[in-house]
Protein backbone atom coordinates (compact mmCIF):
# COMPACT_ATOMS: atom_id res chain seq x y z
CA UNK A 1 0.00 0.00 0.00
CA UNK A 2 2.84 2.64 1.17
CA UNK A 3 4.30 1.82 -2.51
CA UNK A 4 0.99 3.55 -4.06
CA UNK A 5 1.45 6.48 -1.95
CA UNK A 6 4.95 7.09 -2.85
CA UNK A 7 3.80 6.95 -6.38
CA UNK A 8 0.93 9.66 -5.55
CA UNK A 9 3.71 11.75 -3.32
CA UNK A 10 6.29 11.30 -6.72
CA UNK A 11 3.67 12.60 -9.21
CA UNK A 12 2.34 15.54 -6.56
CA UNK A 13 5.86 16.67 -6.26
CA UNK A 14 6.50 16.37 -10.15
CA UNK A 15 3.19 18.44 -10.85
CA UNK A 16 3.54 21.52 -7.79
CA UNK A 17 7.07 21.97 -9.47
CA UNK A 18 5.66 22.33 -12.87
CA UNK A 19 2.73 24.68 -11.09
CA UNK A 20 5.54 27.19 -9.35
CA UNK A 21 7.63 26.85 -12.65
CA UNK A 22 4.28 28.49 -14.64
CA UNK A 23 2.80 30.69 -11.84
CA UNK A 24 5.99 32.47 -11.87
CA UNK A 25 6.04 32.71 -15.46
CA UNK A 26 2.30 34.09 -15.45
CA UNK A 27 2.73 37.76 -14.38
CA UNK A 28 5.33 38.54 -17.77
CA UNK A 29 2.58 37.07 -19.92
CA UNK A 30 -0.48 38.83 -21.38
CA UNK A 31 -3.41 38.50 -23.50
CA UNK A 32 -4.27 35.22 -24.44
CA UNK A 33 -0.95 33.38 -23.83
CA UNK A 34 -2.39 34.69 -20.60
CA UNK A 35 -5.57 33.14 -20.37
CA UNK A 36 -4.06 29.66 -21.76
CA UNK A 37 -1.67 30.06 -18.86
CA UNK A 38 -3.87 30.72 -16.18
CA UNK A 39 -6.20 28.01 -17.44
CA UNK A 40 -3.81 25.34 -18.08
CA UNK A 41 -2.34 26.00 -14.29
CA UNK A 42 -6.13 26.06 -13.02
CA UNK A 43 -6.10 22.13 -14.35
CA UNK A 44 -2.93 21.12 -12.59
CA UNK A 45 -4.01 22.69 -9.82
CA UNK A 46 -7.39 20.57 -9.57
CA UNK A 47 -5.80 17.38 -10.53
CA UNK A 48 -3.09 18.06 -7.41
CA UNK A 49 -6.08 18.34 -5.42
CA UNK A 50 -7.02 14.71 -6.65
CA UNK A 51 -3.54 13.46 -5.98
CA UNK A 52 -3.88 14.70 -2.15
CA UNK A 53 -7.43 13.31 -1.95
CA UNK A 54 -5.74 9.74 -3.12
CA UNK A 55 -3.12 10.17 -0.68
CA UNK A 56 -5.39 10.85 2.12
CA UNK A 57 -7.03 7.62 0.87
CA UNK A 58 -4.16 5.82 1.33
CA UNK A 59 -2.48 6.72 4.55
CA UNK A 60 -5.79 5.93 6.26
CA UNK A 61 -5.69 2.54 4.93
CA UNK A 62 -2.19 2.75 6.96
CA UNK A 63 -1.81 0.66 10.53
CA UNK A 64 -1.94 3.61 12.88
CA UNK A 65 1.63 2.32 14.38
CA UNK A 66 2.64 3.33 10.84
CA UNK A 67 0.73 6.11 10.08
CA UNK A 68 2.64 9.36 11.94
CA UNK A 69 5.39 9.38 9.18
CA UNK A 70 2.84 9.64 6.17
CA UNK A 71 0.12 12.29 8.53
CA UNK A 72 3.26 14.87 8.85
CA UNK A 73 4.03 14.46 4.69
CA UNK A 74 -0.11 15.11 4.54
CA UNK A 75 -0.04 18.09 6.52
CA UNK A 76 2.97 19.78 4.54
CA UNK A 77 1.81 18.86 1.43
CA UNK A 78 -1.85 20.31 1.68
CA UNK A 79 0.01 23.60 3.46
CA UNK A 80 2.53 23.73 0.58
CA UNK A 81 -0.69 23.14 -2.32
CA UNK A 82 -2.49 26.20 -0.25
CA UNK A 83 0.28 28.31 0.02
CA UNK A 84 0.95 27.47 -4.09
CA UNK A 85 -3.20 28.34 -4.41
CA UNK A 86 -2.59 32.07 -2.72
CA UNK A 87 0.61 32.44 -4.94
CA UNK A 88 -1.52 32.01 -8.37
CA UNK A 89 -4.31 34.06 -7.18
CA UNK A 90 -1.83 36.98 -6.56
CA UNK A 91 0.01 35.86 -9.84
CA UNK A 92 -3.18 36.66 -12.03
CA UNK A 93 -3.43 40.56 -11.51
CA UNK A 94 0.87 41.41 -11.35
CA UNK A 95 3.10 43.04 -13.31
CA UNK A 96 1.57 42.02 -17.04
CA UNK A 97 -2.14 43.83 -16.00
CA UNK A 98 -0.19 47.13 -14.21
CA UNK A 99 -1.14 49.12 -17.38
CA UNK A 100 -4.95 48.04 -17.38
CA UNK A 101 -5.38 48.17 -13.83
CA UNK A 102 -3.73 51.55 -13.59
CA UNK A 103 -5.95 53.34 -16.17
CA UNK A 104 -8.78 51.04 -14.52
CA UNK A 105 -7.81 52.68 -10.74
CA UNK A 106 -6.91 56.08 -12.60
CA UNK A 107 -10.36 56.33 -14.54
CA UNK A 108 -10.58 58.92 -17.80
CA UNK A 109 -10.94 61.99 -14.94
CA UNK A 110 -7.34 60.96 -13.59
CA UNK A 111 -8.40 61.68 -9.87
CA UNK A 112 -8.04 58.12 -8.29
CA UNK A 113 -4.32 58.07 -6.36
CA UNK A 114 -1.46 56.29 -7.45
CA UNK A 115 -1.10 54.58 -4.26
CA UNK A 116 -3.09 51.73 -5.43
CA UNK A 117 -0.98 51.13 -7.87
CA UNK A 118 2.29 51.11 -5.98
CA UNK A 119 0.50 48.52 -3.86
CA UNK A 120 0.25 46.28 -6.64
CA UNK A 121 3.95 46.81 -7.56
CA UNK A 122 4.65 45.84 -3.88
CA UNK A 123 2.62 42.89 -4.42
CA UNK A 124 4.45 41.52 -7.37
CA UNK A 125 7.52 41.80 -5.50
CA UNK A 126 6.13 40.12 -2.50
CA UNK A 127 4.79 37.39 -5.51
CA UNK A 128 7.64 37.12 -6.99
CA UNK A 129 9.80 37.01 -3.49
CA UNK A 130 7.61 33.96 -2.40
CA UNK A 131 7.51 32.43 -5.68
CA UNK A 132 11.59 32.02 -4.84
CA UNK A 133 10.97 30.75 -1.74
CA UNK A 134 8.85 28.24 -2.87
CA UNK A 135 11.32 27.18 -5.47
CA UNK A 136 13.77 26.61 -2.73
CA UNK A 137 11.06 24.57 -0.33
CA UNK A 138 10.29 22.35 -3.57
CA UNK A 139 13.77 21.55 -4.23
CA UNK A 140 14.06 20.78 -0.38
CA UNK A 141 11.06 19.15 -0.57
CA UNK A 142 12.07 16.77 -3.56
CA UNK A 143 15.61 16.44 -1.67
CA UNK A 144 13.40 15.15 1.41
CA UNK A 145 11.76 12.82 -0.20
CA UNK A 146 14.39 11.22 -1.74
CA UNK A 147 16.27 10.89 1.67
CA UNK A 148 13.17 9.21 2.53
CA UNK A 149 12.89 6.91 -0.11
CA UNK A 150 17.00 5.84 0.28
CA UNK A 151 16.05 5.75 4.63
CA UNK A 152 13.24 3.40 3.53
CA UNK A 153 15.36 1.33 1.18
CA UNK A 154 17.90 0.92 3.53
CA UNK A 155 15.80 -0.35 6.26
CA UNK A 156 14.07 -2.60 3.57
CA UNK A 157 17.55 -3.93 3.45
CA UNK A 158 18.36 -4.42 7.16
CA UNK A 159 14.67 -6.31 7.81
CA UNK A 160 15.81 -8.53 4.91
CA UNK A 161 19.21 -9.13 6.58
CA UNK A 162 17.63 -9.46 10.19
CA UNK A 163 15.30 -11.91 8.52
CA UNK A 164 18.18 -13.99 6.43
CA UNK A 165 20.04 -14.36 9.73
CA UNK A 166 17.17 -15.28 12.04
CA UNK A 167 16.88 -17.97 9.28
CA UNK A 168 20.36 -19.21 9.62
CA UNK A 169 19.80 -18.46 13.56
CA UNK A 170 16.72 -21.20 13.15
CA UNK A 171 18.89 -23.64 11.17
CA UNK A 172 21.84 -24.09 13.67
CA UNK A 173 19.55 -24.15 16.43
CA UNK A 174 17.86 -27.05 14.47
CA UNK A 175 21.49 -28.17 13.88
CA UNK A 176 22.60 -28.09 17.53
CA UNK A 177 19.46 -29.70 18.53
CA UNK A 178 20.51 -32.60 16.30
CA UNK A 179 23.65 -32.85 17.44
CA UNK A 180 22.59 -33.09 21.23
CA UNK A 181 20.35 -35.79 20.39
CA UNK A 182 23.50 -37.56 18.54
CA UNK A 183 25.60 -36.79 21.26
CA UNK A 184 23.13 -38.13 23.62
CA UNK A 185 22.93 -41.59 22.16
CA UNK A 186 26.59 -41.73 21.37
CA UNK A 187 26.94 -41.16 25.58
CA UNK A 188 23.76 -43.99 26.06
CA UNK A 189 26.00 -46.42 23.91
CA UNK A 190 28.84 -45.78 25.18
CA UNK A 191 27.90 -45.90 28.80
CA UNK A 192 26.25 -49.30 27.69
CA UNK A 193 29.87 -50.78 26.46
CA UNK A 194 31.61 -50.23 29.15
CA UNK A 195 28.69 -51.52 31.59
CA UNK A 196 29.19 -54.74 29.43
CA UNK A 197 33.40 -54.23 30.32
CA UNK A 198 33.28 -53.95 33.74
CA UNK A 199 30.79 -57.25 33.92
CA UNK A 200 32.66 -59.09 31.43
CA UNK A 201 35.74 -58.32 33.55
CA UNK A 202 33.61 -59.62 36.70
CA UNK A 203 32.85 -62.65 34.91
CA UNK A 204 36.59 -63.08 33.98
CA UNK A 205 37.56 -62.08 37.96
CA UNK A 206 35.23 -64.98 39.39
CA UNK A 207 35.61 -67.94 36.98
CA UNK A 208 39.85 -67.23 37.20
CA UNK A 209 38.85 -67.00 40.95
CA UNK A 210 37.04 -70.05 40.70
CA UNK A 211 39.83 -72.31 38.70
CA UNK A 212 42.41 -70.90 41.21
CA UNK A 213 40.22 -72.58 44.15
CA UNK A 214 39.96 -75.73 42.14
CA UNK A 215 43.82 -76.04 41.23
CA UNK A 216 44.87 -75.46 44.97
CA UNK A 217 42.38 -77.98 46.07
CA UNK A 218 43.29 -80.52 43.41
CA UNK A 219 46.45 -79.97 44.81
CA UNK A 220 45.65 -80.31 48.69
CA UNK A 221 44.11 -83.66 48.16
CA UNK A 222 46.78 -84.99 45.75
CA UNK A 223 49.54 -84.18 48.94
CA UNK A 224 47.02 -85.46 51.59
CA UNK A 225 46.61 -88.56 49.37
CA UNK A 226 42.31 -88.22 50.20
Amino acid sequence: MSSDFEVYEQDFGTLTAEITSKVGRIPKLSGDDKKCMVANVEKQMEEARELLEQMDLEVREIPLQSRGLFSTRMKSYKQELEKLDKDFKRSRIAYSDEVNLRNELLGDDGNTSENQLIKLREERACLLDNTERLERSTRRLEAGYQLTVETEQIGQEILENLHHDKEKIQRARERLRETDTNLGKSSRILTGMLRRIIQNRILMFILGAIILLTIVLAIYFAVTGH
